[in-house]
């Protein structure tokens, strides 16, 4: 080992004197040093003061320009989202809303796309789920299993409410059907995979995220009136939802099916607030509409408003009510031989509790019927009655479609 001060292209003096000995020194000296090195640096090395010399690496095949060892690598991009996404992949389809375009002939055009889920496989049919916005309003339907394959769909029956619809279609070409997962389980933060055809051709896109609120409750104009009459219960993702996606598959990691893409915050100032349809919500009514063609819930037999919504000078005058009560809802009509007319309820009744529950408005109300109770089920509701609370107990029936 050697240590250098910079000097080493400096020209060496003239050496005088006699130059055969200090040839035969030097020679000496030189023997002597190559000795002492040999004996010393392992010894140093063994106590740490010398670092060892790794050997020379042997070479390998391969080399490339200027001497350079080159090997061959082999990356494997397999990770637990595209096993997902493998999983599922193929079990989400295009929808394809047709409508005629011209009354008197039986020409229909695409009106509108969107994406659907192959949830079963069933001898000769297969189901799909979707959203009732994406089929609304169609003539005809067409389900688009890949880029080469369309084939025909009959529409088995939808729900407004909570905007889902199911579609039958041939078996034949179906080779996977989505596995559904346990939406009660999901985390704030944990992956989201969003699958579906945005804009109506591009077919099997893939979308990652997390879930940004499992939980979340979101208000719905279910019958476009300009009035929130329903909240709905989404998993709200920052995985991309795009137009066309409607009716596509939220999965989690694991490739199983967690939710039903619905819908998107489409402003300029928002970006990734997404949400799905939780699937554990879904999974009995997707169960009603394959087995009847709609959902079968069970109502009372009344037309009501919130109270918020009536004057709060008929608060008093009108309805009687004591003053710490300022929520509930009001019995505005009573279906003739309804639930509510054998019960005895009238008009003018606010309702205040079911089973103990606190009612505070004409959507809470519907939404304990339509997730707490079943047709057939018994219901005890607190109510005032000019101003006197009373109790009335009620035997829930099938709500009758309008």
């Amino acid at each position: 080992m050697g240590y250098y001060d910079g000097d080493d292209y400096n020209q060496p003096k003239k050496q005088k004197g006699n130059r055969g000995g200090a040839f035969i020194a030097g020679l000496l000296g030189a023997v002597l040093g190559a000795l002492l090195i040999l004996f010393t640096v392992p010894a140093l090395s063994d106590f740490g003061v010398v670092p060892e010399v790794a050997p020379e690496p042997e070479e390998e095949s391969g080399v490339g320009n200027q001497g350079a060892v080159t090997k061959d690598i082999s990356i494997d991009v397999t990770n637990d989202i595209t096993s997902a996404v493998e999983n599922a992949g193929k079990a989400v389809v295009g929808v394809i809303n047709l409508q005629k375009t011209d009354f008197w002939a039986e020409d229909y055009g695409e009106a509108g796309a969107g994406s659907g889920v192959i949830y079963k496989k069933e001898g000769k049919q297969a189901f799909v789920v979707t959203n009732n916005h994406v089929v609304e309003g169609a003539g005809q339907i067409e389900i688009s299993l890949n880029a080469e394959t369309r084939v025909p769909a009959e529409l088995v029956g939808t729900d407004p409410l909570m905007d889902l619809a199911v579609l039958k279609i041939p078996s034949e070409s179906v080779t996977t059907v989505a596995e559904f997962g346990d939406s009660d389980t999901l985390k704030p933060g944990e992956p989201a995979i969003a699958i579906g055809n945005p804009l109506g051709f591009l077919e099997g896109t893939v979308t990652q995220g997390i879930i940004s609120n499992p939980e979340r409750s979101f208000p719905v104009d279910t019958d476009q009136n300009g009035t929130i009459d329903w909240n709905a219960d989404v998993i709200q993702t920052d995985a991309s939802i795009n137009p066309g996606n409607s009716g596509g598959a939220l999965i989690n990691i694991s490739g199983q099916l967690v939710g039903i893409n619905s819908m998107k915050i489409a402003q300029s100032s928002v970006e990734g607030i997404g949400f799905s349809i939780p699937i554990n919500i879904a999974a009995p009514i997707i169960s009603d509409l394959e087995s009847y063609g709609e959902v079968r819930r069970p109502e009372i037999g009344i037309g009501t408003k919130s109270l918020s919504e009536i004057p709060t000078y008929h608060w008093s005058e009108s309805l009687k009510l004591p003053k710490d009560i300022d929520y509930g809802v009001v019995v505005m009509s009573v279906f003739p031989t309804s639930s509510a007319d054998q019960a005895g309820l009238k008009e003018l009744d606010v309702i205040t509790a079911m089973d103990g529950n606190e009612i505070k408005n004409s959507i809470e109300l519907r939404k304990f019927l339509y997730t707490k109770k079943k047709i057939g089920d018994s219901v005890k509701l607190t109510i005032y009655r000019e101003g006197t609370k009373e109790e009335v107990d009620l035997k829930l029936a099938q709500q009758q479609r309008s």
